[in-house]
């Protein structure tokens, strides 16, 4: 082999670690959202994973929400993971975040099976409870933090309106933000001025919102409708809208169906994306 030809082989070859590396961390950093059930969700960000409101019961373990017309036992469907990969997927997150403590969203099999040195994201206002049930690495957020390079900011929220809204609690969503990612987690909360507030003021390139119109057999839904979506995409029509939350609760009365149905009247289906349990969206 002529020497020039030997240098042009071994400049080649050299090039192709570089290459592989630089597909390697693109891949790496991508962030994605995985839907497990519910409001159940796995955020990857910035090479981290953060399990969302964790709710891991088996399907129909828990009684049903009372006082909303049906006495369907909830979960409604199972995990789409089996159950005996449940463990190993706790281990791999590298935090949990809990945006408010009611069971569709951290639940008795969540308590026993997260490790309880596991890192856990919370809002101020629920901190004294988990602690109460043994976990050990509790980090509120009530304005904002960093960490591992994740700028995590909370966001508020309201959980229905009139005396069932009070009932409801206090509840909070979250924003993480990683270079030119920028993901809006609304929480249960319907459209409100918070909700109209964090998408001005973090401007997300990605909103979550847990959709299902949950409601009692008296009073207004306390998660958010198909108008309230709307009312979110005309707020910020460059935002990238995921809605949850169906589907798996008996007083969600909004189904995945429907939602797509009432979106379409409106020519917005594809505006926002309705993923199935188990579904992963890259960002």
């Amino acid at each position: 082999m002529k020497r020039k030809t030997f240098i042009k082989s071994l400049l080649f070859l050299g090039a192709i670690p570089s290459l592989l590396s630089a597909k390697t961390t693109h891949i790496k950093n991508s962030s994605s959202i995985r839907l497990l059930r519910h409001a159940t969700l796995i955020l990857e960000i910035n090479g981290k994973k953060l399990l969302i409101d964790p709710m891991l019961s088996e399907k129909e373990a828990m009684d049903p929400i009372r006082n909303c017309g049906n006495d369907i036992r909830i979960p409604m469907v199972d995990l789409p993971i089996p159950r005996s990969e449940i463990n190993a997927m706790i281990s791999e997150m590298d935090a949990i975040v809990i945006t408010h403590l009611h069971r569709d969203h951290w639940d008795n099999s969540a308590k026993d099976l997260i490790p309880k040195d596991k890192l856990i994201f919370c809002s101020s206002n629920d901190e004294k409870a988990i602690r109460n049930q043994g976990f050990e690495n509790v980090q509120t957020i009530e304005d904002n933090l960093t960490w591992r390079g994740i700028n995590i900011y909370r966001t508020g929220g309201q959980h229905g309106t009139g005396d069932i809204g009070k009932s409801m609690g206090k509840v909070s969503g979250f924003v993480f933000k990683h270079q030119k990612d920028s993901i809006y987690l609304a929480g249960d909360t319907i459209w409100c001025e918070e909700v109209e507030n964090a998408l001005s003021n973090h401007n997300p390139n990605v909103t979550i919102l847990n959709a299902g119109g949950a409601k009692f057999l008296t009073g207004d839904p306390i998660t958010m409708t198909s108008n309230d979506i709307i009312k979110v995409y005309e707020k910020l029509p460059e935002t990238k809208i995921i809605a949850v939350h169906m589907d798996t609760i008996n007083h969600c009365f909004l189904t995945r169906k429907i939602l797509f149905e009432e979106l379409k009247k409106n020519s917005l289906e594809a505006k926002v994306k309705i993923p199935n349990d188990g579904e992963s969206i890259i960002i």
